[in-house]
């Protein structure tokens, strides 16, 4: 059975940090990229920094760069999402995802950013 389990989420004050987890079963996890996602309320899911099989960086979006690091451990079966300097607008629920021939979705952990 495919899982992936978001962990880490919670609340902090603006400024502050917080690493996301997301730890996978049931594939062969070091085959496949990985990503992190996001969505806010009443706005659409975005990516957020993609990681290639091999721990290659290939994509990290503009809103988020200089703040976030995705990173991934194979061993561990393991992709992680360093935050940084926190905003509010940071605020959503944050969705780990494995692509490779089929594509996988966690269920997600909230990020809430606020004093």
């Amino acid at each position: 059975q495919v899982q992936l389990v978001e962990s880490g989420g919670g609340l902090v004050q603006p400024g502050g940090s917080l690493r996301l987890s997301c730890l996978a079963s049931g594939f062969t996890f070091s085959m496949y990229a990985m990503s992190w996602h996001r969505q806010a309320p009443g706005k659409e899911r975005e990516l957020v920094a993609t990681i290639t099989s091999t721990g290659g960086i290939t994509n990290v979006a503009d809103s988020v760069k200089g703040r976030f690091t995705i990173s991934r451990d194979n061993a561990k079966n393991t992709v992680y999402l360093q935050m940084n300097s926190l905003k509010p607008e940071d605020t959503a629920v944050y969705y780990c995802k494995a692509v490779w021939v089929r594509a996988y979705w966690g269920q997600g952990t909230q990020v809430t950013v606020s004093s």
